[in-house]
C-alpha cells in the first residue's frame, strides 16, 4: 500500500482507493515525480491515468493522457482532493534521462536547489550503471534477487522514497554475493519502477 505526504495535512496517509488511479502533475520535476508514483501504483495493480501539463519524453514521461475526470492525486499543483508539495526546478530537456535521476536522488518534498551540479553528478551514476548492466549481460542468466526488488518497492511505498530505491541499485551492484545475472534482472525489475533506460548500452 502507498503511503504519501499529503499536503493539505502534512501527514502519511493512503491513496485514494479504488480501481483507477487520476494523477495530475504540474511542471517538469513534478512530472518526473508522478511518473514514479503511477510506475508504483501500477507494480501494485492499480490502473493509472497520468496528465503532466506538457511535454516531458526527454525525461522518461508519457504524453499527457485524458483523465476523464478530476485528478485524485495532484502533484506539485493545487486542487482538491490528495496533494503532493513538489518545489518546482527548471530541467533542461537536453539532460534527459540524468536530470530525471537527479530528481529521484533528492527527496520529492525537499528543494532541488543545484540542479546543474546534481544533474552532472547523475549523469555520472547512470552511465557507470548502465556500463555494469551491459557487463552484466554478457554473462549466464539468473533470477532477479528478490529480497532487492522488494526494498525498493517498499521504500517507494514509504512516502515514494526514491533516495532509498536508488540506493537499493548501489548495494547490488557492490555485492559480493550476487552473481552478474542476477545483478543485471534486480536492475531491471526496479528499473522498470524508476524509469531510467539502465539497459540502454547492452548488445552496444
Amino acid at each position: 500500500m502507498l503511503r504519501l505526504t499529503d499536503a493539505r495535512t502534512g501527514r502519511l496517509a493512503d491513496l485514494p482507493g479504488g480501481p483507477l488511479l487520476r494523477i495530475s502533475a504540474a511542471g517538469a520535476r513534478a512530472a518526473v515525480v508522478a511518473d514514479v508514483l503511477r510506475r508504483a501504483a501500477e507494480r501494485g495493480g492499480r490502473r493509472v491515468l497520468l496528465d503532466a501539463a506538457g511535454r516531458f519524453e526527454a525525461h522518461g514521461v508519457a504524453p499527457p493522457q485524458d483523465l476523464g475526470g478530476p485528478a485524485d492525486v495532484v502533484v506539485g499543483g493545487y486542487g482538491e482532493g490528495f496533494r503532493l508539495d513538489v518545489p518546482p526546478a527548471p530541467l533542461d530537456p537536453g539532460d534527459g534521462l540524468a536530470a530525471r535521476l537527479a530528481v529521484l536522488a533528492t527527496p520529492y518534498r525537499e528543494p532541488l536547489d543545484r540542479a546543474a551540479e546534481d544533474v552532472a553528478a547523475a549523469r555520472r551514476r547512470l552511465g557507470q550503471w548502465r556500463t555494469l548492466v551491459a557487463g552484466w549481460a554478457r554473462e549466464p542468466g539468473r533470477p532477479p534477487d528478490r529480497a532487492s526488488v522488494l526494498a525498493a518497492e517498499t521504500a517507494l511505498a514509504d512516502d515514494l522514497d526514491t533516495p532509498a530505491a536508488l540506493a537499493v541499485l548501489d548495494r547490488v551492484a557492490a555485492s559480493p554475493d550476487l552473481p552478474p545475472g542476477a545483478k543485471l534482472e534486480t536492475f531491471v525489475a526496479v528499473d522498470l519502477l524508476l524509469g531510467l533506460d539502465l539497459v540502454a548500452l547492452i548488445g552496444r
